[in-house]
């Protein structure tokens, strides 16, 4: 077994100690039938977890501009920065509820397949990530970025993090989920 922490470059993440490993000549014996693990009660459900991280890491990045505008004497001529923060907000509250939706299904059935729930979790806390991510820094501008370590590394962080989601791939199978539904998910 060889282990090599030289090839993580990324600034984002780099705290989480990234490694490959690469295996030579080890013995290894299977442990259920091929795609029993992707296929096992639970495994969506941390699909779902690594969501609400996402949406923790958003909120995160949101709260500074929060900051920023709640210090502010007045909010004349702060309509776009304002406007910015309204829209994190909905992005916020919209994937809140996606994850509290989510939660409950898996927490009301514990063996049934989560993929679905999991899915639009995972879609919904990256499209919100991205939002937050774009909307906060237009409306703070490069001074947090350069001048805000936490800040500039939870913006360093995220995109990386997200990109545990399979993006296209994951909406188009979200979509088949969705045709293998009675209803649609959306109905009221």
């Amino acid at each position: 077994m060889v282990i090599d922490s030289s090839r993580w470059q990324a600034v984002g993440m780099a705290a989480s100690q990234s490694v490959n490993v690469a295996f030579d000549g080890v013995a290894g014996r299977r442990v259920g039938r091929p795609g029993e693990y992707l296929s096992r009660p639970g495994f969506w459900h941390g699909g779902a977890g690594i969501a609400a991280c996402w949406y923790g890491g958003a909120a995160g990045i949101a709260m500074a501009l929060r900051r920023v505008l709640g210090g502010a004497q007045n909010h004349e001529g702060n309509a776009f920065r304002l406007a910015a923060l309204g829209k994190t907000e909905l992005a916020l509250q919209e994937t809140a509820a996606t994850l509290l939706q989510a939660a409950a299904w898996i927490d009301e059935h514990p063996l049934r397949d989560a993929s679905r729930v999991a899915l639009t979790a995972r879609l919904s806390a990256e499209r919100c990530a991205k939002l937050v991510i774009d909307e906060v820094g237009k409306a703070m501008g490069a001074a947090p970025f350069c001048l805000d370590a936490e800040f500039a590394q939870a913006v360093a962080d995220l995109p990386v993090f997200i990109r545990q989601s399979h993006a296209e791939r994951d909406f188009a199978a979200l979509g088949e989920r969705s045709l293998q539904q009675e209803d649609a998910a959306w109905t009221l």
